[in-house]
């Protein structure tokens, strides 16, 4: 994307708000000279760090500190920047903020400076949600996965696959052109091949991706259940606290329960549920109604069975289709049972006892492993809901395409389809992308950032 014409200077506090050891007014503009010379009495050495004293307009010492100049266009934003660094007081910070604004700068928008970056070039759209990304980790794993995206792992594989697109729309758009010779390049099953191989790796980085809005979003765990199957127990279990209440009566649990905790630096979100059950009390019926929401909006269903009561103890239709269900057979220290993990035709089935702790590593490692723990290295990248749908269309236009090959060889249709799978794809790293989503995108980010 095209940098924009001359823009006007943009200031804000890019530290957080309260006082602190140390606080930062950045600057940014294509010529902030004037407002350089007008706060420091001189223009410093491009990138080094240089104490000065910070001047108001009589040339009285506000503050004083490291100034940082990077002249454009080796900057984070691409164009001139100035960075102060004071004392982290709210009132001497403001003052400063107040003196750069009468030096002609105007109040950064939420984002706008690496809004600007993206403008500029310096950034595609992917590394600027992966700045952040960054800044709000929750995680240690969350953490490297956006320093992954902001240093280009998900950009190049966004970028390889955009190549692939346009080679594989080039040589169809030909075939079309020169359909009159002798040769249908349509049918010679090139064209199928690299669309099937293409399916294929759009289909690895939407996997890929998944695992990385886990890393970002956190998973959303529900534990479900009849009543009295110990789900609130585990709740307790998994949250180190009793947040929920445990008794021998049935139905306890009536509203939903929510603890967000950290496997092994993974964030989960906890959820607890009313017992599902056939009742006609008026509050228990509200309980249930909520449950089964959550379980549809969850990630994973961990279903909660009393193992003494077996198979018998049959699930809820609606839960047979969900794709994130885990059956978790509790109280094993009163059945005999061994503690085990066993994968079978529904999924996986966990034996343990929340009561004694006894397989409760099967439920943490299982856990794990259905967020990717075992997959964070450098490939690893942050990801979107936005990202996922753009990945989900465009693996959607490249299986039609290859149908539309196979079935009626229609060299117009097939390049249409390959056409709308990159523009798809693209909208991630923000070659094509609206003002809107560029407005949504940014307005999401801290003042000064």
């Amino acid at each position: 994307m095209a940098s924009l014409e001359k823009r006007e200077s943009i200031a804000a506090i890019a530290t957080p708000s309260g006082s602190g050891g140390i606080g930062i007014v950045r600057i940014s503009g294509d010529d902030i000279g004037q407002i350089v010379q007008g706060v420091l009495g001189q223009v410093p050495k491009p990138r080094a760090a240089v104490f000065l004293p910070f001047l108001d307009c009589q040339g009285t010492v506000i503050d004083q500190g490291i100034a940082l100049y990077f002249p454009s266009p080796n900057s984070f934003t691409g164009e001139d920047v100035l960075e102060l660094q004071g004392h982290g007081g709210v009132v001497i910070l403001n003052i400063l903020l107040r003196r750069v604004l009468e030096l002609g700068a105007r109040p950064a928008n939420p984002g706008e400076f690496t809004e600007r970056a993206f403008l500029n070039n310096k950034i595609d759209l992917a590394q600027a949600e992966a700045v952040s990304d960054l800044i709000q980790a929750s995680t240690e794993q969350a953490a490297r996965s956006a320093r992954h995206s902001l240093d280009g792992v998900f950009s190049t594989q966004i970028q390889e696959l955009v190549e692939e697109l346009i080679e594989v729309r080039l040589y169809v758009e030909s075939a079309i052109d020169f359909v009159e010779e002798e040769i249908d390049f349509l049918n010679d099953g090139v064209v199928y091949k690299r669309i099937i191989d293409l399916s294929s790796r759009i289909d690895l980085v939407l996997e890929t991706a998944k695992q990385g809005r886990l890393l970002r979003n956190g998973m959303t765990v529900v534990i479900a259940g009849r009543p009295n199957a110990g789900k609130s127990s585990l709740l307790n279990y998994l949250a180190g606290k009793q947040s929920a209440i445990v008794t021998a009566v049935e139905g306890t649990t009536r509203d939903v329960l929510r603890e967000s905790i950290q496997i092994d630096g993974m964030p989960l979100h906890i959820i607890d549920t009313a017992g599902l059950r056939e009742t006609t009390n008026a509050i228990e019926l509200e309980g249930v109604r909520r449950a089964k929401k959550e379980i549809n909006n969850a990630d994973r269903v961990l279903w909660i069975i009393d193992v003494r009561d077996g198979e018998d103890q049959s699930m809820p239709q609606f839960l047979n289709e969900h794709e994130g269900l885990t059956r978790v057979f509790n109280k094993i220290d009163l059945s005999g049972d061994e503690p085990r993990l066993l994968e079978t035709k529904i999924g996986t089935d966990i034996y343990l006892s929340v009561k004694v702790g006894d397989g409760m590593e099967f439920l943490r490692e299982h856990l794990k492993k259905t967020m990717g723990f075992n997959n964070c290295d450098e490939n690893v990248f942050s990801a979107r809901s936005r990202h996922i749908e753009a990945l989900t269309s465009a693996l959607s236009n490249v299986k039609n395409a290859a149908d539309q090959l196979s079935t009626y060889s229609a060299g117009e249709l097939v390049a249409e389809e390959l056409k709308l799978a990159q523009q798809s794809i693209s909208e991630i790293t923000g070659e094509f992308s609206s003002d809107d989503l560029l407005g949504r995108i940014f307005s999401s980010f801290c003042i000064g950032k």
